[in-house]
């Protein structure tokens, strides 16, 4: 079983004196400074460019510095830009201003677990891991709930590094749900593997397939929309609260019957094969590879994605259902 961590096994007072960089004002970047600034915690923001990020963290009275500044006058470096761009930052304005004893910390480990990021010796290397999008993380702290949160230790220089990854955990509130100790290699595999696999990929062509094959044999779209898109969130909604026994405990007889007995049907060992292949792509590092080479190039193959995306016809329908509900 893994270990939980709670309030109690966090001690605040680690941040205390020493002053927290934040690299990146964006969806987490916003959301742990302004956790971390109402907690007590000093932190400046490192940003590069007067554009509209820089705006929103001068509306919300942030300290901003330079990123070489930043990281020069800081004893902790949160690094929580997106991963396609850490590599070039770190390598610019990160890397040369690190100073011995330094804390770097991420959100996610791929750079540090695929190697694209390599920090010196001399540093504590840690992740600290909200389970949550940057709304609902900054929504939660200010509810006083927080929401949980992974950690894990890649390179323990000093000897405390846990102790300063629970401390900011504790300052974003995450030990007040529970923070689960991690590795950078686990969390990175299964996250994106939980993305592609189930979440966004898996999740997303399950709709679209099912869509196609009921607007194919001649049913109304806007109806095969509400039974294979719109009614989902219902489910998840039960599966997220008691898991997939309080899901079935919380449909029809029919719904469970049916499900039960034809969802292995379409999710099956062939299936569970092609996961396994993902798995191993993301495993070896290929689909990190596959990752960076697509964004060096600009990104094309995710950009005719985003287009052909847009043209689908349960786009198109779903734009005028979702009206329904305004």
């Amino acid at each position: 079983m893994a270990k939980i961590y709670y309030n109690k096994d966090a001690d605040l007072k680690v941040l205390r004196g020493k002053q927290v960089a934040v690299i990146g004002y964006g969806i987490q970047g916003r959301a742990q400074s302004l956790n971390l600034r109402d907690s007590g915690v000093d932190v400046v923001l490192g940003l590069n460019l007067k554009d509209e990020t820089w705006k929103r963290a001068k509306a919300d009275k942030m300290k901003i510095m330079s990123v070489p500044e930043a990281v020069r006058s800081s004893d902790i470096v949160m690094m929580l830009i997106p991963d396609e761009v850490q590599k070039a930052v770190y390598d610019k304005d990160v890397g040369p201003n690190l100073k011995e004893g330094m804390v770097l910390d991420f959100a996610h480990g791929f750079n540090i677990h695929f190697k694209r990021i390599v920090p010196p010796r001399s540093v504590d290397v840690i992740m600290v891991a909200p389970k949550g999008p940057g709304a609902l993380v900054r929504e939660t702290y200010l509810a006083g709930i927080g929401v949980p949160a992974l950690i894990a230790v890649h390179q323990d220089y000093s000897g405390k590094a846990k102790k300063c990854a629970l401390a900011i955990a504790k300052g974003l509130k995450a030990t007040t749900r529970g923070v689960i100790e991690t590795t950078f290699a686990e969390e990175t595999e299964t996250d994106l593997f939980g993305e592609q696999v189930d979440l966004c990929g898996g999740a997303s062509e399950l709709i679209k397939k099912s869509f196609e094959v009921l607007v194919e044999a001649g049913y109304q779209p806007e109806i095969a929309y509400f039974e294979v898109l719109h009614e989902l969130k219902l489910i998840i909604d039960l599966v997220q609260k008691g898991g997939i026994e309080g899901m079935w405990d919380g449909v029809s007889n029919t719904a469970e019957y049916g499900g039960r007995t034809r969802g292995p049907i379409i999710i099956d060992e062939y299936t569970k094969a092609r996961m396994k292949a993902i798995l191993k792509d993301i495993q070896s590092g290929k689909f990190a590879q596959e990752w960076v080479e697509e964004h060096r190039a600009d990104m094309p193959t995710l950009t005719r994605l985003r287009e052909q995306g847009e043209k689908e016809q349960i786009e198109v329908v779903g734009k005028q259902i979702r009206k329904m509900f305004e």
